[in-house]
């Protein structure tokens, strides 16, 4: 996969983001068609009723629609997120809505949760071969036109689909893309909100088989007080872990002529956000409660300050963009 990923750099990068972004997918989906799924490498680690085959994941947003599992699987990964999925199929925001900020190893997107919708998926995954011992988990975000306080229908509509597939579902309340969605951040909306999907999630034992274990993705734009107040809240809830961070609306740390585009900003410059705010949570909640690091970690040497940050498990994606598969099991032996 190296090298074919090096014969196709120059040609992905000459791309659109979206369009590079695409063919990647493709020759990953071309991949696990032809060669099957390959083996994780690393040790395994028991986290939330888990075995995670290694620490590194691969971040939702990568793979929305559950097209290149099997592919994705032969990179190394411990454990893939897709989605976010949505209960009905739809566009996301306008072209053009990805931005290469290459000099910062970063990307900022507005895609707006643009996904097939939770039927197609489901029926992709019917689909799909078995991948283990690598997990999978699903990112369930919400409709664009949902009121947010309504906004637990639309979760709960996903997890019903998906439950036979899915390893751990992440509860996606973080997104910058979606109007009014960090609004779940806070007060009575997250309590109510959080309280019907673990309902949902223990009456789910019955069809699944198993105890699904949920994560809740969170925001990096938080002061401190207010992400250890909503670690707190989430673990005291009965979720069975963190996934911090989403990407940020700050622009603080990049001068660039892309700057001022709307939407979420990953990649290198959200780092030490992700750091911090990881050790903000780790604080909050004790030594115990699972957390994914995700933000910013593009070599080795992030993904050790993640993990003496606090964090169980780390996920990537910008970083993968910008250096390719060879990163996966820089990553692996980095947190191994």
């Amino acid at each position: 996969m190296n090298l074919i990923y090096e014969c196709a750099r120059p040609l992905l990068a000459a791309c659109n983001p979206e369009t590079a972004h695409s063919l990647t997918l493709r020759g990953l989906r071309l991949s696990g068609r032809f060669s099957g799924g390959g083996k994780p490498q690393g040790t395994a680690v028991e986290l939330a009723g888990l075995t995670f085959s290694n620490r590194v994941g691969l971040a939702a947003g990568f793979d929305k629609n559950g097209e290149a599992i099997v592919g994705l699987t032969r990179l190394g990964f411990g454990f893939i997120e897709i989605g976010g999925v949505t209960p009905l199929a739809q566009p996301g925001n306008p072209k053009p809505r990805v931005y290469r900020l290459a000099s910062y190893g970063a990307v900022i997107n507005r895609l707006g949760f643009n996904n097939d919708g939770v039927e197609r998926i489901h029926d992709r995954l019917k689909q799909t071969p078995a991948i283990k011992p690598t997990l999978l988990g699903v990112n369930l975000g919400i409709n664009r036109d949902t009121p947010i306080e309504e906004a637990a229908r639309d979760y709960l509509t996903c997890m019903r689909s998906l439950c036979e597939f899915a390893d751990y579902f992440t509860i996606n309340i973080s997104s910058p893309n979606t109007p009014r969605l960090r609004e779940l951040h806070y007060g009575q909306q997250l309590k109510l909100t959080l309280k019907s999907v673990l309902t949902e999630r223990d009456k789910l034992v019955q069809t699944s088989g198993c105890r699904l274990p949920v994560f809740v993705k969170v925001s990096p734009d938080l002061d401190t007080i207010t992400t250890q107040e909503l670690a707190q809240r989430i673990r005291e809830a009965g979720c069975d872990g963190l996934i911090a961070t989403n990407t940020t609306t700050d622009r603080s740390s990049i001068r660039h002529r892309l700057a001022n585009q709307e939407g979420g900003l990953s990649g290198r410059p959200l780092l030490e956000r992700s750091l911090s705010t990881v050790m903000c949570i780790r604080e909050a909640v004790g030594a115990d409660f699972p957390i994914v690091g995700v933000g910013g970690i593009s070599s080795g040497t992030d993904a050790i300050a993640m993990r003496e940050a606090g964090a169980d498990l780390i996920q990537v994606y910008t970083a993968l963009v910008y250096r390719g598969p060879r990163l996966v099991r820089e990553l692996v032996s980095a947190t191994d």
